[in-house]
C-alpha cells in the first residue's frame, strides 16, 4: 500500500468536489479523488437530476388527464410506478457514468472508499482512504477539499426509518403509491415530493412550522404557491409543529399542534423534509484548527478553513445549499490555489434558485422584504402569467414574474418568479445581475416574441410605470 503524492486531494465526488478536481486537473494539478459511495454526489444519485426525472414523468401524467383541454382523446391515464421509478435510476446512472468520465479524461485518479484527515506531514496534508474497514492507500498532497457534502436532518421522534417514515431517498423509490402523504417541511425538498405526489393522485398534507410555505421567497411568491397548491387539493398547515408519530402496521398517525390545539392525522406514509446536516463526523477534523458551527464547516471568501492547506465547499459550509453554488465554490478555490488572476469571491446574491414543483418557483437575490430593511428605496415591478401570448397558448397562464430595483441607481436587486418554466427563466435575471445591468439596459433589451420571457420585460417595465400589456 504505497503513499502517493498529489498536488490536491478532493475528498467528496459530488457537484463540488468532481467540477473542483477537474477544474484543477485542467490547470495543470496532479489530482486525486476520493468518493465512497457514487462518483456525482447526492445530486447527481439521489437528489437534483433524479427528482426532476420524476417531476417530468409527473408534468406529462399532469398534461395528459388535461389532454381534452387542447382539443385531445386520450384514455384514463395510468401510472406503472415501477417503470416511473425505474427511468430515475437510469437518468441517475446514465450521469453518474458520465462523471466517471470526465474524471478519467482529466486524468483525475479516484480513489473509491472513505477519505480522512491523517495528521501532517511537514507542509503537506495526509488523507487516509479505506473501504469496508480495509486500507485502500495513504495520500499526501499540500492542499486537500473537504466535499463531503450533507444528509437529511432526522428530528427526534420523526426519524425516517425506510418503510413507513421517508427521507428523500426512500420517496425516490417507492414500491407502491401511497393512498395519502404526509410532508414535514415546505421548503424546496419537501413541496417538490408534494407536488410529485399529490399529481399522480395521493392525498398530501403539507406541515410547516413557520407561518408559511417556501419561506425562503419572496412572501408574495411565497402566497401564490399557496393557493395554487390548495387549488390541486394540496392540504397546508402553517404555523404547526408535528409532535409525534405513531406507527402502525402499514400506516402513520402524526400528532400535530397548531394555535395551540392538537388533532391526530392518519397517513399512508410520511416524508421528512426539514432540512440538512453537514458530514462532518469521522473525516478526521479533530486536532485540527477546522470551525464547525450548526454542523457545517466555517470557511473564508475563498472557501479557506482554519488549518492551512484545508478547504471546504458546498453543502458542507454555509447556505444557500445547492448543486451550481458547491461547482461554483469548488472552482474558485481551485483557481485562486493555482494563482489564476480573475479570481472574484462568491456572492450568493447572486446565486438562483429554482424549485420544480407545478407551478415552478425561481428567485435571486433580495425579496421586497430584505430589500426594504436594507433601508433602499426601491421600485416593484409584476407582470402576470395570464398577460402573456405565449403562456396562454401553451395553457399555464397562471403565474407571476416580479422584479425589484434600488429606485436611485437602477440596480436590479431580486427577481421572483412562479409559474410555467421559471426555472429556466431565471438565468436570464441572473446574468443581469452578473453584469451589473441596470433597468436602462434591461428596457432597451430586445425580447422575442412569443416566448415567456417577454414577461421578464413588461416586469421590469412595470416597476416605472411603463408595461404595455397589461
Amino acid at each position: 500500500m504505497a503513499e502517493t503524492n498529489f498536488d490536491l486531494i478532493v475528498m467528496g465526488g459530488g457537484p463540488g468536489g468532481y467540477v473542483a478536481a477537474i477544474r484543477a486537473a485542467q490547470l495543470g494539478g496532479k489530482v486525486a479523488l476520493v468518493e465512497r459511495e457514487h462518483l456525482g454526489g447526492i445530486c447527481l444519485n439521489w437528489g437534483c437530476i433524479p427528482t426532476k426525472a420524476l417531476l417530468r414523468t409527473a408534468e406529462v401524467f399532469h398534461y395528459m388527464t388535461h389532454a381534452g383541454d387542447y382539443g385531445l382523446t386520450v384514455k384514463e391515464p395510468g401510472v406503472d410506478l415501477a417503470k416511473v421509478v425505474k427511468r430515475s435510476r437510469t437518468v441517475a446512472r446514465r450521469l453518474n457514468a458520465g462523471v466517471g468520465h470526465l474524471l478519467k479524461k482529466n486524468k483525475v485518479t479516484v480513489f473509491d472508499g472513505h477519505g480522512r484527515l491523517d495528521g501532517k506531514a511537514g507542509a503537506a496534508r495526509k488523507v487516509a482512504v479505506s473501504k469496508d474497514g480495509k486500507a485502500v492507500a495513504d495520500l499526501t498532497a499540500k492542499h486537500v477539499i473537504l466535499a463531503t457534502g450533507a444528509r437529511a436532518r432526522q428530528l427526534p421522534g420523526l426519524e425516517s426509518d425506510g418503510k413507513l417514515v421517508w427521507s428523500y431517498k426512500e420517496a425516490m423509490v417507492p414500491e407502491t403509491l401511497p393512498k395519502s402523504l404526509l410532508v414535514i417541511g415546505s421548503g424546496a425538498i419537501g413541496i417538490e415530493f408534494a407536488s410529485f405526489y399529490r399529481t399522480l393522485g395521493a392525498e398530501v398534507t403539507v406541515v410547516e412550522v413557520l407561518p408559511r410555505i417556501l419561506p425562503v421567497e419572496d412572501e408574495e411568491i411565497s402566497a401564490f404557491a399557496h393557493k395554487a397548491f390548495e387549488k390541486q387539493g394540496i392540504k397546508i398547515i402553517t404555523g404547526a409543529t408535528v409532535k409525534s408519530l405513531k406507527k402502525g402496521k402499514d400506516e402513520v398517525t402524526a400528532t400535530i399542534e397548531a394555535a395551540g390545539k392538537s388533532s391526530e392525522m392518519t397517513v399512508s406514509r410520511v416524508i421528512s423534509a426539514v432540512g440538512i446536516v453537514g458530514n462532518v463526523e469521522d473525516i478526521g477534523l479533530e486536532g485540527t484548527a477546522i470551525k464547525v458551527e450548526k454542523t457545517h464547516v466555517v470557511t473564508d471568501q475563498w472557501m479557506a478553513t482554519g488549518e492551512p492547506g484545508i478547504y471546504a465547499i458546498g453543502d458542507l459550509t454555509g447556505p444557500p445549499w445547492l448543486a451550481h453554488k458547491a461547482s461554483h465554490e469548488g472552482v474558485i478555490c481551485v483557481e485562486k490555489l493555482a494563482g489564476q488572476r480573475d479570481v472574484h469571491p462568491l456572492d450568493v446574491r447572486r446565486i438562483p434558485g429554482c424549485t420544480y414543483c407545478h407551478p415552478q418557483i425561481a428567485s435571486i437575490g433580495l425579496s421586497e422584504a430584505k430589500a426594504k430593511e436594507s433601508g433602499r428605496k426601491i421600485k416593484v415591478g409584476r407582470f402576470p402569467f395570464m398577460g402573456n401570448g405565449k403562456a396562454i397558448a401553451l395553457g399555464d397562464d397562471q403565474g407571476l414574474v416580479k422584479t425589484i430595483f434600488d429606485a436611485a441607481t437602477g440596480e436590479l436587486l431580486g427577481a421572483h418568479m412562479i409559474g410555467a418554466e421559471v426555472t429556466e427563466l431565471i438565468q436570464g435575471y441572473a446574468i443581469a445581475m452578473q453584469l451589473e445591468t441596470t433597468e436602462t439596459d434591461l428596457m432597451h433589451t430586445v425580447f422575442p416574441h412569443p416566448t415567456l420571457s417577454e414577461m421578464m420585460h413588461e416586469s421590469v417595465l412595470d416597476a416605472y410605470g411603463r408595461v404595455i400589456h397589461f
